[in-house]
């Protein structure tokens, strides 16, 4: 029988994600519209969502956060063309952006010295196996895999190299080791919903020293260029970005920043989610015919929830559109270089009552299809 209930928000894309609960567009009208983000109001809103990351994240102080061009992708490359290079390179891939770290380090900084240990999806690779003589660099929450690592006590306290952690959809849903690491990215457009675009990049005392003393062997292009004069860009953290950034789009993540803090901050963004993971996890349980793509519960993922089913592709795509018609669940097909299934995107935007209500017409379609 076709359910009767259906998800009040039925937009569960892995990013940009969903909204949060209450959002309008009414939450942008004290964007400072027209003004130039180099103006005292324009740098007050920037500076102001920098600090509000800081603070909801419980980044050390001594750490420096910064606002960047080109979403996370854009912030990990700067990192990347700005670090690497000082030092041998560990390179840990289980799905599609690691792989493309990867592809990035041995094809285009075409560093000899890189070691890269991959694993197929859904599995990690053995992470004991980093040497922290090296760079270490991992994706904390493998958005197309649903594979996350599940702490951060494979890594090494006393560390010579930089860990670098492309942390994009672990950041605010999980917790991180910032001890443990020393360059951290990730996007508006995930945890919190917010709209894409721009990167938050979080940098150690070990990393800033990385940038000063150490010149790489490539050109930097202008839009990663972080140091003028073998000296950090200061400014870059109080607020001048690099280049010229949505005052609509910081409006919106300041929204989101504030509705995390009026429920209770980091305790209840971790919260929802883990609700949300829970009820897939129910499911899963009680139907024979899917799993999740995450080999082993601990490294599940409680945002990017990835599932595969005992059916051919043409008929997951079938079960998609299904889904999609009677306006139940959009864009929840798996990424397109991961294994053919479902992604859900379960985060703390996404209200728990949708996906108890979705999981049934999850059945419904693969009945349908069968």
């Amino acid at each position: 029988m076709t359910p009767s209930a259906k998800p009040v928000h039925p937009c569960f894309s892995s990013g940009p994600c969903p909204k949060f609960p209450g959002y309008s567009p009414l939450h942008l009208r004290n964007a400072p519209f027209g003004r130039s983000h180099r103006s005292t109001v324009g740098r007050s809103k920037l500076r102001e969502t920098i600090e509000r990351t800081r603070s909801l994240l419980g980044v050390p102080p001594d750490y420096k956060v910064a606002i960047v061009p080109a979403s996370d992708t854009g912030a990990f490359e700067l990192a990347m063309w700005n670090m690497l290079g000082a030092r041998g390179v560990d390179v840990f891939a289980w799905e599609s952006f690691g792989n493309r770290w990867a592809t990035d380090i041995t094809k285009h900084l075409k560093l000899e010295n890189a070691r890269i240990f991959h694993a197929d999806y859904g599995n990690l690779p053995d992470l004991n196996q980093a040497d922290f003589e090296n760079d270490v660099v991992f994706v904390w929450n493998g958005t197309s895999s649903g594979v996350r690592v599940p702490d951060g006590n494979w890594i090494d306290g006393s560390r010579e190299g930089l860990t670098f952690c492309d942390a994009t959809s672990a950041v605010f849903a999980q917790q991180l080791p910032w001890e443990k690491l020393d360059i951290i990215s990730f996007s508006w457009q995930k945890v919190l919903g917010s709209e894409g675009g721009h990167g938050i990049l979080v940098l150690s005392p070990r990393a800033i020293e990385r940038l000063e003393a150490y010149t790489p062997p490539w050109p930097i292009p202008y839009i990663f260029r972080i140091r003028k004069n073998a000296r950090i860009m200061e400014d870059i953290f109080d607020g001048s970005t690099i280049n010229t950034p949505s005052m609509l789009a910081n409006e919106d993540f300041l929204a989101a920043l504030k509705w995390a803090e009026s429920i209770g901050g980091l305790p209840a963004l971790f919260r929802r989610a883990n609700e949300n993971l829970a009820v897939f996890e129910r499911f899963v349980e009680t139907h024979e015919w899917i799993e999740f793509l995450a080999q082993r519960k601990d490294t599940r993922s409680n945002t990017s929830v990835c599932l595969r089913l005992n059916l051919a592709a043409d008929h997951l795509k079938k079960l998609t559109d299904l889904l999609a018609e009677e306006k139940v669940a959009f864009d929840c097909a798996s990424y397109r270089e991961a294994p053919p299934g479902l992604r859900f995107w379960a985060g703390a935007t996404v209200m728990t009552a949708d996906v108890e209500a979705v999981c049934p017409w999850i059945e419904w379609a693969y009945k349908h299809v069968r």
